[in-house]
C-alpha cells in the first residue's frame, strides 16, 4: 500500500520542518524539505489523505544517516548540477576512474540544509553556496537558488494547452533554478562549464512506462534519436523507439539500471509517465531555449566534445552490478539547462514543472496526446 501524503509528511517532519504549499481547497499539496536541499519531496492530488506521489527513501529519511556515494533521500524535484562524468564532470575526484566505486555526489547537493529565504502560501525560496571541483581539477565557486511555486488549475491548463475537465484532479508545481558564478575567475569552455540539472524521483511499478517525445527527422539532419549507453543497455523489452510516433518508451519498474538521453536537435519540451496501476499521468515541462545548442555530456567517460550532451533524460533504477543493491524502487524524469561561459556575477536559469493528473481516462488521454503526442493505449502497447 502506497503511503499517504500525511504519512510521508509526518516522516519528514520528524527530522526537520517541511514547507507545504497547498491550494485553497487543500486538495493539491506539495511538501518541500529545506533539510534536503529545498527539494520537492512529494505531492498529493487528494489532500492530506491522498496518495503520496513522490518517491521517498523512507528508511534513509528515518535513519537520518549519511551514506556513501549518494544520500538517496528521494523527492520529485531536486536541484543538481552537471556534468556528472567526463573531463569536466564534478562527481568524480580528479583523475579517478569513471566507476561507481569513485562516484560521489558533491556535498552541496547531497547533504545538509539550504537556507530558507522566503515562504508564502503558494511559494518559497531556498539558497545555498557551493564549491565544486571537476575531474580535471577546476574549482567552481557558485550560489544555488530555487524559487518554487504551486501552480493553479488555470495556469496548468495554459501550460497544457487545453482546458482541464472538472473531473480531472490535478497538482502541479514549478521550480525556478539559478546557478551563479561567485568566484574570482570566469567559467570557460576550455576549463569546463556547469549546468542546472533538475531531477524528479517517482515510485516505480511493473505497470509504469516513461514516455519521452522526440523531434522526428532523418539521422543525416538531426543526428541520433537516443543515447542509452549510460549504464546497462536496455533491450527491446525495456526501451522502444517508435519513429512514426516520435516517442521513446522506457520500462519504469525499478529492476534494471538503465538511462536514456535525448540530444538537443531531437529534444521536445515535454516528457512524462503513465502508471496503469495508480491511473496517474505524470508530466514534466521544462525550458528549452530555441537558441541554445550546448549541453553538457554527463556520461561516465572522457568526451571528444563535452558540450554535445543530452537535454532530457529518463532513468530506471536497478542494481549497478551483481554485488551491489539497487538504490531504491524508483525512476527519474530529468531536464537540464544549456551551458554558457559565465563571468563572475553572471548566472544560468532553468525552469522545470511537474504535473500529476488523475480522473477519467478519456480526459487524461486528451492530455497525453496534447503533450506527449501519444494515446494512453499506445503507451500500454509499447512494451507489452
Amino acid at each position: 500500500m502506497a503511503p499517504t501524503f500525511a504519512e510521508d509528511l509526518a516522516l519528514l517532519c520528524e527530522r526537520a520542518p517541511a514547507v507545504v504549499l497547498a491550494s485553497e481547497d487543500g486538495q493539491a499539496q506539495v511538501a518541500f524539505a529545506p533539510l534536503y536541499q529545498g527539494r520537492a519531496m512529494t505531492s498529493s492530488l487528494d489532500g492530506a489523505e491522498g496518495r503520496s506521489l513522490g518517491w521517498i527513501n523512507r528508511a534513509q529519511v528515518a535513519s537520518g544517516e549519511r551514506t556513501p556515494h549518494m544520500c538517496v533521500w528521494g523527492g520529485e524535484d531536486r536541484f543538481w548540477v552537471g556534468p556528472e562524468g567526463g573531463q569536466h564532470g564534478i562527481f568524480f575526484p580528479p583523475g579517478a576512474p569513471f566507476s561507481f566505486e569513485h562516484w560521489q555526489v558533491p556535498e552541496a547537493i547531497d547533504w545538509g540544509g539550504w537556507e530558507v529565504l522566503e515562504v508564502a502560501s503558494d511559494s518559497a525560496r531556498f539558497h545555498q553556496r557551493a564549491l565544486f571541483q571537476s575531474w580535471s581539477g577546476t574549482l567552481f565557486e557558485a550560489t544555488l537558488e530555487r524559487a518554487v511555486r504551486l501552480l493553479g488549475r488555470r495556469e496548468l491548463a495554459a501550460h497544457l494547452g487545453l482546458e482541464l475537465s472538472d473531473k480531472v484532479r490535478a497538482v502541479g508545481f514549478q521550480s525556478d533554478n539559478t546557478l551563479e558564478n561567485v568566484g574570482p575567475e570566469p567559467w570557460t569552455r576550455k576549463h569546463g562549464l556547469l549546468s542546472i540539472w533538475t531531477i524528479g524521483m517517482f515510485p516505480a511499478s511493473d505497470a509504469c512506462t516513461v514516455v519521452v517525445p522526440f523531434r522526428k527527422g532523418h539521422e543525416r539532419e538531426l543526428g541520433p534519436i537516443v543515447r542509452s549507453d549510460y549504464f546497462h543497455l536496455p533491450g527491446p523489452d525495456r526501451l522502444a523507439v517508435e519513429r512514426r510516433k516520435g516517442a521513446l518508451f522506457l520500462r519504469a519498474d525499478g529492476r534494471f539500471r538503465s538511462k536514456l538521453g535525448v540530444p538537443r536537435p531531437r529534444a521536445h519540451p515535454w516528457l512524462g509517465s503513465w502508471d496503469e496501476g495508480s491511473a496517474v499521468l505524470t508530466l514534466v515541462h521544462y525550458d528549452l531555449p530555441e537558441e541554445a545548442s550546448e549541453y553538457v555530456d554527463a556520461r561516465w567517460k572522457r568526451h571528444a566534445d563535452p558540450y554535445d550532451g543530452d537535454v532530457v533524460n529518463a532513468y530506471n533504477d536497478g542494481p549497478p552490478d551483481s554485488s551491489t543493491a539497487a538504490m531504491g524502487s524508483f525512476y527519474e524524469l530529468e531536464s537540464s539547462s544549456p551551458v554558457h561561459p559565465l563571468a563572475p556575477g553572471e548566472h544560468l536559469r532553468h525552469l522545470h514543472r511537474t504535473i500529476h493528473l488523475a480522473g477519467p481516462e478519456s480526459a487524461l488521454d486528451r492530455v497525453a496526446q496534447a503533450t506527449l503526442g501519444v494515446k494512453l493505449e499506445e503507451i500500454r502497447a509499447a512494451l507489452a
